[in-house]
């Protein structure tokens, strides 16, 4: 038996001869061999004649014999390999056949991304290459207890010297096991790195965001796997963010056009898409779909509200905006967590408040006992300013106009006007204010 394990084969399957050349120049530098036919028909005698194919990735549309019909015939061919449907028309019918009778296990699009269906084929020759190396180890444990059986009773020594082998073939199977645990946790990692690796903003927060939400679960008392559905969540829920212009995540949602608000609303449904052919990663997908739902229900994507919203999501939500309060403010803690809580039952569930007022502390910055009844002097956006906040600070417009004295007592029509002039004339800071906390 040959334990040298074999070099696997993509078959693509196109009627236009542009996309085979397109996806052969894309993957001639990949660890697996690239076949291609032109037609249902002519895949189908190709696999009579090949061995080790990982992966089929079929279009739709073709002359005679459509990709559906083709994938579901290839089965008898290539029982083992892996199905892809690649195809440039929105078909329903033609995906759910792909997938329901040709065994297709996901539905890609053109024209594709060279990175995207890069990671996507070599995630499935990974797949498939797992497989096959489990299915030879296997073999060679089953090879090894039939010769087990004809040995000779006496021949004892030979007997434990063979045990010995099977022992470890097993230990190295579970081990195998193991190390998928581990590479399942690196991926995880590796797409939250990817997230941090836009720019310094994104510094340490999807680990920031991770631990501040895993305490608050444990603390709200949820159970081990809801805790770590969330810990997935929360180191990914910026993954939808990748390919958005820095120029739109630079801007805080107040100050978006409405042509880059409709871009960054996006990014949670993007998120939950990335990461949904991955069947154990789906109650993350849920909860960063869910992450910017508003408690009352003026948020994205799906306008969601109050106890509608995942409390994962409701929790993580949270331990974003905490950590942006303070990445973004170089707030102290007790100062971020007052920004924050100005928009409980507005942004924020206010149910939470006292699940993180006390996991705070011991999270990833300390903070002392608060009074309830004392104030915290805040740098606050002109979206954040409330009735009744009294300015420690003048109020200069960006020319250097004088909008208010410090000492004043903010009201409805002084908000208004602060609000219109920083559109019109911005000044580089904020308005400085004293907020009492809650």
């Amino acid at each position: 038996m040959n334990d040298e394990p074999a070099r696997p084969i993509v078959l693509f399957v196109d009627d236009e001869d542009n996309i085979l050349k397109a996806l052969q120049r894309l993957t001639m530098d990949e660890e697996f061999d690239t076949e291609i036919a032109n037609s249902g028909d002519a895949a189908l005698r190709k696999l009579t004649t090949l061995q080790d194919v990982a992966l089929i990735v079929s279009d739709q549309r073709m002359p005679g014999m459509n990709g559906a019909e083709f994938l579901q015939q290839s089965q008898q061919l290539a029982p083992d390999a892996i199905r892809m449907l690649l195809t440039g028309y929105s078909d329903i019918s033609a995906a759910a056949d792909a997938i329901n009778k040709g065994g297709a296990s996901r539905y890609l699009n053109k024209p594709w991304q060279d990175e995207d269906l890069l990671q996507t084929l070599r995630g499935a020759v990974e797949t498939w290459r797992l497989s096959s190396e489990n299915k030879r180890l296997q073999a060679i444990v089953q090879a090894q207890n039939e010769e087990l059986k004809q040995w000779n009773e006496n021949l004892k020594n030979r007997v434990l010297q063979q045990t010995t082998a099977i022992r470890k073939k097993a230990d190295d199977l579970n081990e195998a096991l193991i190390q998928l645990k581990h590479n399942y946790n690196g991926i995880i990692s590796a797409f939250s790195n990817l997230v941090e690796m836009q720019g310094q903003r994104m510094q340490q927060h999807a680990r920031n965001v991770a631990e501040l939400a895993t305490s608050a679960a444990r603390e709200y008392g949820l159970m081990p796997e809801e805790i770590e559905i969330i810990r997935t969540a929360a180191l990914l829920h910026d993954i939808g963010e990748i390919g958005i212009p820095d120029r739109v995540l630079e801007k805080s949602q107040e100050y978006m056009t409405q042509d880059d608000l409709q871009l960054y609303s996006q990014h949670p449904v993007r998120g939950q898409m990335a990461i949904d052919s991955i069947v154990d990663l789906r109650p993350a997908g849920v909860l960063i779909r869910h992450h910017h739902e508003n408690y009352n229900g003026t948020g994205f994507p799906d306008r969601l509200k109050g106890d509608q919203i995942p409390i994962g999501a409701r929790i993580l939500a949270y331990a974003d905006q905490l950590d942006r309060a303070v990445a973004n403010g170089g707030d102290t803690a007790e100062q971020a967590l007052v920004r924050v809580e100005l928009g409980l039952s507005i942004k924020l569930d206010p149910g939470l408040q006292r699940v993180f007022r006390k996991i705070a502390r011991y999270a990833y910055f300390t903070m002392p006992e608060m009074d309830p009844n004392a104030t915290v002097e805040l740098e606050l956006r002109p979206e954040e300013l409330r009735n009744g906040m009294l300015l420690t600070r003048d109020v200069l417009s960006g020319t250097g106009l004088m909008l208010l004295n410090k000492g004043v007592t903010l009201d409805a029509v002084k908000i208004e006007a602060i609000q219109r002039y920083y559109q019109l004339d911005p000044p580089q800071r904020g308005i400085w204010a004293l907020v009492h906390q809650r």
